[in-house]
């Protein structure tokens, strides 16, 4: 494991020599992000934007756009993970990999990510200021350790890896919980994972991720920057048990790879984990009832709703109990309820900051209100997001719990945002893929906008779906669907 974060490390140091200097961004087609700090310079591509970006004093550059046609240079403060994206035809956004990576290397003396809280959840103090204590590593000091915002970091080398002041007068500083990146092994579900295993576990090769032959499928690098689809390694982009890929096989669309497990055991959640910090996916507190105050459904029980985030499955998830938690990136923690009619609900958790604005689900424009829908609902533009069984719709573009080729970027004009119910393929209704991991769709519930406002009808035969979404027979797991 030793030799391979060493020779890792030592060609991401190296990639200068190689002569490109793009080596070291992820590259992204058709993408525009939305930031306040950046600088317009004009160059004659992209390697001379890229030196621009090593050379920008004005603030920390992370990333810069391209534009073919008018050979403009933006250079960006902030990349994707940190802000907005948006379609852009003609346009080409290149992140440095070092700030997408939220693992360390070693002792993390290159980690760039953008943690800031403390192992024991105390917000970390900001490197430029003196309160309340007084730094001996300043950005002006240490120009080059990355001494950005109150991020965790390691200008010192310190054994124990990155640190932070604290914003705590009693304590003047601690070591942050950031994980190791994961490279001949795998900690919780293997999303870390970034290895170079390209075969699965009978044996088969792995398909590129940025080909489609011999299976199709949605995963593509400038969909999914942060999730290292490099070559054909194996990887998990989608929360699965564990990491996987398409194979080579044209009789087998994907299989799982056999990944050991890592010696040593993932971070414990701090003190910040008892609050609600950005969509609350690292929330461990113990408030088990809903914003409507149904009491939670315990995670390891099936009654009286059946589902799939079973535990034992999700070890890194913090389902413990009946306490409300966030395992699929919703917008915050919910949990399903006790009462057979609720299927699940939000929690409401105290925000760790009372002035943190927690960051919305991307809608650019104000969604619009319909209650009903005419005809076979392929007009609707509502944002209804249940199912009529109560289950809460998947985002469209997302390929959790289930993978699909029904994206926003297939189909433009059915205006697929969030995981709002829609019907982009003339079903009988609008419809939605569902979180649950053992239901693939279901009808939403929704009544027609003519007089009876009858419900739409509950699912229908699996071949009349098939025949619309074009797919073959569903299984169990989300990996058989494109």
């Amino acid at each position: 494991m030793g030799i391979s974060k060493a020779a890792f490390l030592f060609l991401f140091l190296l990639s200068s020599v190689k002569g490109d200097i793009l080596d070291d961004y992820s590259r992204t087609d058709g993408v525009w992000i939305l930031t306040r700090n950046k600088q317009f310079y004009e160059t004659n591509n992209e390697k001379e934007c890229a030196d621009k970006c090593e050379a920008e004093r004005n603030f920390t550059c992370r990333a810069f756009l391209f534009t073919r046609k008018k050979l403009q240079c933006l250079t960006l403060a902030e990349n994707a993970k940190m802000t907005v994206t948006f379609a852009s035809t003609d346009t080409v956004l290149y992140e440095k990999i070092i700030y997408l990576m939220q693992c360390k290397r070693g002792i993390g003396t290159d980690y760039r990510g953008t943690e800031a809280k403390t192992q024991r959840g105390i917000p970390c103090q900001k490197w430029a200021e003196k309160m309340p204590h007084k730094p001996n590593y300043t950005p002006e000091k240490h120009p080059d350790a990355g001494l950005e915002e109150n991020y965790c970091r390691n200008p010192d080398a310190d054994e124990n890896g990155p640190w932070c002041y604290t914003t705590d007068p009693v304590m003047r500083f601690d070591y942050c919980a950031i994980p190791e990146c994961e490279d001949q092994c795998m900690q919780c579900n293997g999303e870390d994972y970034h290895g170079e295993v390209s075969r699965t576990e009978s044996g088969l090769e792995c398909q590129r991720w940025d080909v489609q032959e011999p299976h199709m499928h949605g995963f593509i690098l400038k969909h999914y920057p942060e999730k290292d689809l490099k070559m054909n390694y194996c990887r998990n982009p989608d929360g699965e048990l564990r990491p996987w890929c398409f194979t080579t096989n044209p009789n087998k669309r994907w299989e799982y790879c056999n990944i050991p497990r890592c010696t040593t055991p993932p971070p414990v959640s701090g003190l910040d984990s008892q609050c609600l910090s950005g969509r609350g996916e690292d929330y461990r507190g113990r408030i088990a009832i809903t914003e409507s105050g149904n009491a939670c459904q315990h995670w390891n029980t099936q009654f009286p709703h059946k589902h799939g985030w079973v535990p034992d499955r999700y070890p890194c998830k913090g389902l413990e109990e009946n306490y409300c938690r966030n395992p699929d990136g919703e917008k915050k923690p919910w949990c399903y309820t006790t009462n057979s009619n609720i299927r699940w609900e939000y929690c409401t958790i105290p925000p760790c900051d009372r002035t943190e604005q927690v960051i919305a689900d991307v809608p650019v424009q104000a969604p619009l209100t319909e209650e009903c829908y005419r005809g076979k609902g392929q007009s609707y533009r509502g944002t209804t997001s249940v199912t009529v069984s109560g289950k809460k719709c998947q985002a469209w573009s997302s390929m959790f719990p289930h993978r699909h080729i029904k994206t926003p970027e297939r189909f433009p004009d059915a205006d697929l945002r969030d995981n709002y119910c829609r019907n982009p393929d003339g079903d009988s209704s609008p419809w939605c893929f569902t979180t649950d991991p053992n239901t693939i769709w279901e009808y939403c519930k929704l009544k027609r906008c003519n007089d009876h406002a009858q419900e739409p009808a509950s699912n229908a035969s699996p071949g009349m779906m098939e025949q619309n979404i074009g797919w073959t027979t569903p299984t169990t797991s989300g990996n058989s669907w494109l």
